[in-house]
Formats: structure tokens, sequence, C-alpha cells
């Protein structure tokens, strides 16, 4: 089955979709730790690392499977970007969308970001996305490994659209 359109195709959704992305019981993870990253929520906090990982890296992120037909990245100043990152804080605390920065787990410094999300249309039960800073390339892959194991592991959805990496 396409892992970009199915997880767990065989496990029914436990998601209401008019009134909630996810279940009022569920526990949201608040991070995911491998040998080569950790993902934390993501904040205003991470601002300065962030606006330098995403902007360093436009064209990568830009042909990272997923992101082609996305309007972002797109030029922004600190400021706005600071604004995005609130915005993801707000629907990670509101339980609307969950973003999280991915850091090296030796220096901290910020090597990308996964966004779980719901989809506008579409059959699945959300959408997840992530990228890597140009620099850190090879982390591409592991990163969608370890965050499909995860989703299909961890989290209460039926199916994910995530694209696939080579």
């Amino acid at each position: 089955m396409d892992r970009m359109t199915r997880l767990r195709g065989s496990q029914r959704s436990t998601i209401c979709r008019v009134d909630e992305f996810v279940p009022r019981d569920f526990d949201v993870p608040l991070g995911l730790e491998t040998p080569q990253f950790v993902l934390e929520p993501l904040g205003p906090e991470h601002n300065e690392q962030d606006y330098d990982a995403w902007t360093s890296s436009m064209d990568h992120i830009a042909a990272t499977p997923g992101w082609p037909e996305s309007r972002w990245p797109r030029e922004m100043t600190p400021d706005e970007n600071r604004a995005d990152l609130q915005r993801h804080a707000d629907d990670f605390r509101n339980r609307k969308g969950f973003t999280y920065t991915v850091l090296d787990p030796a220096s901290h410094d910020v090597v990308g970001c996964v966004y779980i999300y719901p989809l506008r249309e579409g059959d699945e039960d959300a959408s997840a996305q992530s990228w890597v800073r140009a620099s850190r390339a090879e982390l591409d892959v592991p990163l969608w490994r370890a965050v499909s194991d995860w989703l299909a592991a961890d989290w209460p959805f039926g199916s994910v659209r995530y694209a696939p990496r080579a």
C-alpha cells in the first residue's frame, strides 16, 4: 500500500473529523528521540535557529517530497517567522495541529521541522510533512522513517498522507 496515503490502512480511525483533530483523551507526544535527532514542540524560542535553518535551505526544502506544491518556503522577516512559530505553538496547545522542531541531539541545533495537521480534503486523517536543512540532507530519509513509524505506533490516526522518500 502506498505510504504517502496510508500508514495504517487496516486500522480504523479514532478521529472525529468535525469537532477535533485528535481525541480529547489522547496524550499528544511531547517529542521523539533517536540517536540521530530529537523532536520537541516548535515555539518562538526556536526563532533564530529555525529562521537560519530554513532560510539557508529554501531550494532544498522546495525540492523535498511533499513540498513542491507548498507556498512555503517564502521570503519572511525574522519577526514574521516568530509570529509563524507562535501560530504553530498555539495550534499545538489548542490541539489543531502539531509542529515539532528537529534538533541535533548533541548540539541542540535546529536541523529541520515536522508538521502534523488535518487535511482539508481527502480520506486521510492527517497530513505529515518534514524538512531538514540542506547541510543535514542525509537525515531526510531517517527522519521520514522514524516519523512514519511514530505516527503509526503512537498516534490515533487510521491514515496519514506523508510523501515517501527514496
